[in-house]
């Protein structure tokens, strides 16, 4: 089943002689359950693909589909509600608030639409990725590995559509790192979870079972792995 779908996706920054050509023509399907990694090099057009997919920006042409819904059809206020809902958001920075326990912090977009988690559901995830010791603490008493980990399980609560995890082992060691990917391999085959990886480790991105590279915003590959 479909979960993503690009079609001729292209984002143009300015005009004239300043114009920038970010994303050129992304053509890409994605299917429920994969766990993909967009790698390229900086300035390649990884990063803007990705807030295209997140509803953060919006392409200048093509269209994005997620989970059945055009994301050019939704106004700012309707792309806040449904990546809140629909699309998992991880990056580099964990993004939790320091006043708020492990667990608040990952309960947090259930709460702002006032809704009540499902409580095995919770309990599955964080068990799997190793935070129910930790539902108490306050983010300044975790490690970074265990931070990274609170977000995804934040990212993983609404059981998004696709979670899309942006260079998440940027800031951490080898240890932490190669912890989070596999955390993310867990949330992945577990919980059954659609997971865009963008990155620039090359390690990392050959955990995923399938590869796309982009370079100047054109896809210039995509192997499978397994």
């Amino acid at each position: 089943m479909e979960i993503l779908r690009c079609e001729g996706v292209r984002k143009v920054y300015g005009s004239g002689s300043n114009q920038v050509t970010a994303l050129d023509g992304i053509d890409l399907s994605v299917s429920k359950g994969e766990f993909a990694a967009i790698v390229g090099a900086s300035g390649s057009g990884k990063s803007t693909l990705l807030h295209i997919l997140g509803s953060v920006d919006k392409p200048t042409e093509g269209k994005v589909i997620v989970d059945g819904t055009d994301l050019s059809t939704l106004n700012q206020t309707q792309a806040a509600i449904f990546r809140r809902r629909k699309v998992g958001l991880v990056y580099q920075f964990y993004n939790l608030i320091p006043t708020l326990t492990v667990r608040k912090n990952i309960l947090l977009p259930l709460a702002l639409d006032h809704k009540k988690p499902n409580q095995e559901y919770f309990e599955k995830v964080v068990s799997s990725l190793g935070l129910s010791e930790k539902l108490e603490a306050l983010p300044s008493h975790l490690s970074g590995g265990q931070q990274q980990r609170a977000a995804i399980a934040r990212s993983l609560i609404y059981r998004p559509a696709l979670l899309l995890a942006d260079e998440p082992t940027g800031n951490l060691d080898q240890k932490n790192s190669r912890e989070i990917i596999d955390m993310l391999k867990i949330s992945n085959r577990s919980l059954e979870q659609t997971i865009l990886l963008i990155t620039h480790d090359e390690k990392a991105a050959l955990e995923a079972e399938r590869i796309i590279t982009i370079e100047d915003g054109r896809i210039v590959r995509d192997e499978r792995r397994r």
